[in-house]
């Protein structure tokens, strides 16, 4: 549940529909979506499309989780570049997954327009900036591959891109145009309206607490006591998997990214930066990333403390970054403090599991979660609907926990300790 310092700077409208939609007790749906996220209200919305009957359960409210309260970047492709997955993957399966990797960002964009969703957006591209001559050296490499791709990519100089973003540190960067900026829970609202709308049924506070499969059927039970059973099981709960799938949550680490959005600039300020509106991410080990929002704000977000924050103490850390790449930023306060939970694997790829016959686990976004998990849940719920696992653009693999995952996260936060030493010594 949010703190008193996780509130995103979109509020849940109080005049928000609440979803409350639950199928009467032991009734047989097509499938059960643990998780009301990007993920899993695509899913359901595609699936209820192609006729299948859905319902989605989330423990707590819709956006209240990554998907309402994330860095709102719509950024195609993947960590990887072209050449990386046609190598790894094969020239078959790679080619596909570059293809995948390209349109994300276009099938949010295109399902805003068609659906004249009300999500405030901006389509002007994002920002890779380069803050040494390796991050420039790699940004041409990928530029290369990308635009012998066809995509609207380009290289930015030095004064290029201080003209596009306003701020201070940065060699060059990469420009991609397929992206762009969303207001996150506006869209993630907006996705569950247009997914109850087509069909899927989708219940709030409905922690699940146990899977059960008797005579080829799930039974999915919740805290509250109810009881959906089901022909398949989709778990979109990413980072915040439990033991509900057992070793799950051992094949991800949980990370905190947390963010602080000022209070709207004034005209100056906003005419200075990111003047037409790009979104940014920088590449530093322990990356900052940044955009204006519809309001005039500048919203800037990192890694954070592996613990729940307890004061605002928690988020300095993101005002020192901010007035280092904008000094005229020092004096503007800081309106709104929150942060939410992404998870990262270990190969920096998404993974998609089916441990046993109609039970699917989906997790990792690696920070294109927006793009990427929209996309994805389309091609979910065409396999849910025909069985078809070529159209899944990743190989379905085993749950595999990571060795030790117990102490993992007190290695990543020593990792994060070092590498904000290394970034300051690049300056």
């Amino acid at each position: 549940m949010p703190t008193p310092f996780s509130v995103p700077i979109w509020q849940k409208p109080q005049t928000a529909s609440t979803f409350q939609s639950l199928v009467p007790d032991r009734t047989l749906v097509d499938v059960v979506i643990v998780g009301g996220g990007f993920m899993g209200l695509s899913t359901a919305l595609h699936a209820a499309r192609l006729g299948l009957g859905v319902q989605v359960l989330d423990a707590g409210e819709i956006g209240q989780g990554a998907s309402g309260l994330n860095g709102g970047q719509v950024i195609p492709g993947l960590k990887y570049d072209p050449e990386w997955l046609l190598e790894h993957f094969g020239r078959k399966r790679g080619q596909a997954l570059v293809d995948f990797a390209a349109s994300t960002a276009d099938t949010v964009f295109n399902l805003i327009r068609d659906e004249k969703l009300a999500v405030p957006f901006t389509r002007n591209g994002w920002i890779q900036a380069a803050h040494t001559e390796t991050a420039l050296t790699a940004a041409a490499n990928r530029d290369r591959q990308w635009r012998a791709r066809g995509a609207d990519v380009r290289l930015l100089s030095q004064s290029e891109i201080a003209a596009m973003t306003g701020a201070q540190g940065y060699l060059g960067g990469w420009l991609d145009r397929r992206a762009g900026i969303i207001d996150p829970l506006a869209y993630t609202l907006e996705l569950a309206r247009i997914a109850a709308a087509a069909g899927a049924r989708i219940a709030e506070r409905q922690k699940v607490m146990k899977l059960t499969r008797d005579a080829g059927v799930w039974r999915v039970s919740s805290a509250n006591g109810a009881e959906v059973r089901a022909k398949a099981v989709v778990l979109a709960t990413n980072a915040y998997s439990d033991e509900l799938l057992p070793g799950l949550a051992e094949t991800i680490v949980p990370l905190h990214s947390f963010q602080i959005a000022t209070v709207p600039l004034s005209s100056n300020l906003a005419a200075a930066i990111l003047p037409e509106g790009q979104a940014v991410s920088d590449s530093r080990r322990i990356l900052v990333y940044y955009r204006k929002t519809a309001d005039g704000r500048l919203v800037l977000g990192g890694r954070g403390r592996m613990t729940l924050p307890s004061s605002e103490a928690d988020w300095a850390h993101l005002q020192r970054a901010l007035v280092r790449l904008y000094p005229a930023l020092a004096d503007t306060p800081i309106e709104k403090r929150w942060f939410g939970r992404v998870a990262m694997t270990p190969d920096h790829l998404p993974h998609i599991h089916e441990p046993e016959k109609g039970l699917l686990a989906v997790v990792g976004c690696q920070g294109r979660g927006v793009g990427l998990m929209s996309a994805l849940g389309k091609r979910m719920a065409g396999y849910l609907a025909n069985g078809d696992a070529a159209q899944l653009p990743f190989p379905l693999s085993p749950i595999r926990p990571i060795p030790f995952h117990a102490f993992r996260q007190v290695g990543v936060a020593a990792t994060i300790a070092w590498y904000r030493m290394l970034d300051a010594f690049e300056r």
